[in-house]
């Protein structure tokens, strides 16, 4: 798994994980919203070897419409899963403060330009349990 997986997929923990911050900010009520949106959150960028930062970002949130309905030929269910992911990034790289001498101290993370209900990909997306 790339480097660029594993950023997508800590971005998308801690989207999911400071949602009700996001809620009380925007307005907008979380519980009932359908649809994918570009959120502006916070998280802490950390590398071994390296002190913590505190980012504020742009990433994907959202539900989007799924279903599964049995059919009768093989595999017996017909499913149609779309997830909120992005649709267009643009990369950003900060430097972390107090890295050891042997740490390159910079650290690069997707900001969401634009975010879309889609099919799950990989190049973009942990997709494992879909």
């Amino acid at each position: 798994m790339s480097l660029h997986h594993i950023v997508l997929g800590f971005l998308a923990l801690q989207l999911v994980l400071s949602s009700t911050t996001v809620a009380k900010s925007s307005g907008v009520n979380l519980r009932t919203f359908i649809g994918c949106a570009v959120r502006e959150f916070t998280f802490l960028a950390k590398k071994p070897g390296c002190k913590g930062h505190r980012i504020s970002t742009d990433a994907c949130w959202g539900r989007c419409e799924t279903w599964e309905k049995p059919v009768l030929d093989r595999p017996n269910i017909e499913a149609h899963h779309r997830v909120c992911t992005y649709n267009e990034t643009r990369m950003v790289t900060v430097k972390l403060p107090n890295c050891l001498p042997d740490v390159d101290p910079f650290y690069t993370y997707p900001v969401a330009l634009r975010c879309d209900c889609g099919v799950c990909s990989t190049t973009t997306t942990e997709c494992e349990t879909l």
